[in-house]
């Protein structure tokens, strides 16, 4: 009894599939709007989300980009790194990847892997993660004065919708793909990475690069609530009314005869 106690207190009212489509497809039309603009104005904008495993880090960011030009916004998600790049300065790999003018960067997952996961698994020293908290300010404020639009994003997520989310990915043949080993090692240390994840926010929620952070109980409602967050973030004005746009006259058809190919057609099974 005391669980299904538990369960309910952690439900919530999911929006309903057809006004999330209708919301998500005005807010796709204001994104259009936004690239113009980034395009136009050579703006740099760089958008990081972190998050707990399973809170939706990627179906957000698809939410994003899935009517976007993928020249403008484009998402950087770094494998773990190679023994070449461990040698190298920190943020060295972080840094090929910034936005020049014209683009916009989402980091799934970022730099803040160092006070995350590699601190709570051991893949780093606590004195090299408290490092990484002291200069990681710094780090940002460069960014920031070098003229690039840093927004940085926290999905938050409980412990039951979490484990729920997770176990429907080992079901799931279209998902399985999404859990990593490392999740499920992860899947133990709950407290550690709260605890983790604090630490984080009191050494880089800085007034130049503030965190923001999202409640995931509902993916819909999280990822069209982020999207309005983050035109908020970019200024921009409406440019595509100026853009007359006519189709040409079309040349003339028939004037040429197709060659007799024989093409390999694919094959209309449905």
């Amino acid at each position: 009894m005391a669980k299904k106690q538990k369960n309910k207190e952690h439900s919530v009212e999911r929006l309903p599939r057809k006004d999330y489509d209708q919301q998500l497809k005005d807010l796709h039309v204001e994104l259009v709007k936004l690239q113009q603009w980034v395009v136009a104005e050579g703006l740099k904008v760089c958008v990081v989300f972190e998050g707990r495993d399973g809170a939706g880090k990627g179906g957000t960011i698809k939410a994003i980009t899935e009517r976007v030009s993928p020249r403008v916004f484009r998402v950087v998600a770094l494998p773990a790194p190679t023994e070449r790049e461990q040698s190298q300065m920190y943020a060295q790999r972080y840094i090929q990847h910034m936005p020049s003018a014209g683009e916009v960067v989402i980091f799934d997952r970022s730099w803040y892997n160092r006070a995350g996961v590699e601190r709570v698994m051991g893949f780093c020293s606590e004195d090299k993660a408290k490092k990484f908290l002291t200069v990681v300010p710094l780090f940002e404020k460069m960014l920031v004065e070098s003229g690039i639009i840093l927004v940085k994003y926290w999905l938050e997520v409980s412990a039951e919708e979490q484990q729920r989310r997770l176990e429907e990915r080992i079901t799931d043949g279209r998902k399985i793909w999404k859990l990593s080993p490392m999740d499920l090692k992860s899947f133990s240390r709950w407290d550690e990475y709260t605890r983790a994840r604090d630490d984080m926010f009191a050494a880089s929620d800085s007034s130049w690069a503030p965190w923001y952070m999202a409640n995931s109980e509902d993916k819909r409602r999280v990822r069209l609530n982020i999207i309005k967050h983050l035109l908020e973030q970019v200024p921009y004005k409406d440019i595509t009314q100026d853009q007359k746009i006519k189709l040409p006259k079309r040349g003339k058809i028939g004037s040429y005869k197709a060659a007799n190919y024989p093409f390999r057609m694919v094959p209309e099974r449905s």
